[in-house]
């Protein structure tokens, strides 16, 4: 992947050689700055551009100030329409200063002063030149003078979402971050159905507990790599995955069922561990299911990985933004446990014969519903594994 510093680099070099070519430059600049004085920055667009939205046929005249200065309100009319801004999650709008004109450059330049202080979150939304689809708008967002994110907007990418360096930026962080690994663990099936999977033998909430730790052991370590691009295994290796880790659990259920011909819940546990009634305790099968829940929560990780960074991980706060995330995906789980095994729990108790068929159908369809995924991703999506 090219540096954006290069591709900066590259376009302003571009900018520069614009004679020569019959569309010199599709691009523009946005500068913003946050300090002490609060929030404000600057658009750079090219005069090529300019003319084509005013009708004007001549780019170079509006290189004349008074024409610049003419043609001000309309410009900044169109450029308003196209550019917004939020500030802590509100709309906002800048005030549009005077037109300066850029020769060296065959550009304009507008001044933008928000008068508010510096947010924690910012995002931008453009797509500046419609009529161009090769058009880009490079940001450069700085703190205290110091450049801390650059980012190229086009057709393909409208937005972006900024976090300051700050207390109040990072806190901006937890409150997008941890709803969104709420969301994500709860509208996923797959991830939903693997830990349904994993609780349908039930469990003391001892056992429950180390099988849903373990789990986030192993997918967070992976979120980690991925997110970070340290290992990025392909989509379509990692969804197929994904949904064989759902059936092994199914069959692993149905294997440990089928040496329990006789199912109680173990006196005075809540989670109503599987024992065998009037028979050698030795004889109950090992329980893998936190071994289960380690390795394949690996998997696992790489799926919520794959979320993450397309709903966009900002640079200069990281560390915060996947410890938000993992929390989300937490509290989520959490949430499916609870409801999940508490429901289990007071079948079990009413009726035992009752738990253990509600087990077994659970695994089959857990078995059922990973395989129809692995299928779908393998040879109707075109996924491989």
């Amino acid at each position: 992947m090219i540096p954006v510093g290069r591709l900066l680099l590259a376009a302003t070099a571009l900018l520069w050689a614009g004679p020569v070519l019959a569309h010199p430059a599709p691009f523009s600049f946005l500068d913003l700055h946050l300090d002490r004085a609060g929030l404000s920055g600057a658009i750079v667009i090219h005069d090529y551009d300019a003319a084509h939205e005013l009708g004007i046929e001549r780019p170079d005249a509006l290189l004349d100030a008074d024409l610049a200065s003419r043609s001000r309100d309309r410009l900044v009319d169109i450029l308003r329409s196209r550019l917004r801004f939020e500030a802590d999650g509100r709309p906002v709008e800048p005030v549009w200063g005077v037109v300066e004109v850029l020769p060296d450059r065959q550009s304009l330049r507008f001044g933008l002063e928000f008068g508010l202080p510096a947010p924690g979150v910012i995002r931008i939304d453009t797509v500046l030149f419609p009529y161009d689809p090769n058009h880009q708008t490079f940001i450069n967002i700085y703190e205290e003078g110091k450049v801390t994110r650059q980012a190229v907007l086009d057709r393909s990418r409208a937005a972006i979402d900024y976090y300051a360096g700050t207390t109040q930026g990072r806190w901006a962080v937890v409150r997008t971050f941890v709803p969104s690994g709420v969301r994500h663990i709860l509208i996923g099936p797959d991830h939903v159905l693997f830990l349904v999977g994993l609780l349908l033998l039930g469990g003391s909430l001892r056992r429950l507990a180390g099988i849903v730790t373990a789990f986030t052991l192993g997918h967070s370590v992976t979120l980690s790599l991925a997110a970070l691009d340290v290992l990025t295994p392909a989509t379509s290796l990692v969804e197929p995955a994904i949904a064989l880790t759902i059936v092994v659990v199914g069959v692993d259920n149905l294997l440990v069922g089928a040496q329990m011909p006789a199912w109680t819940p173990t006196a005075g546990t809540a989670g109503a561990a599987p024992v065998l009634a009037g028979a050698d305790q030795r004889a109950v099968p090992r329980d893998l299911r936190p071994w289960l829940a380690a390795v394949f929560g690996l998997i696992h990780g790489f799926g919520f990985a794959s979320v993450l960074k397309e709903f966009g991980l900002p640079p200069g706060a990281l560390g915060w933004s996947l410890f938000s995330f993992n929390l989300g995906v937490e509290i989520g789980q959490l949430v499916i446990v609870v409801v999940v095994a508490s429901l289990l729990a007071l079948v079990r108790r009413r009726s035992a014969w009752l738990g253990r068929r509600l087990a077994l159908a659970g695994s089959v369809a857990v078995i059922a519903a990973g395989g129809y995924w692995f299928v779908q991703r393998v040879w109707l999506t075109g996924g491989s594994i």
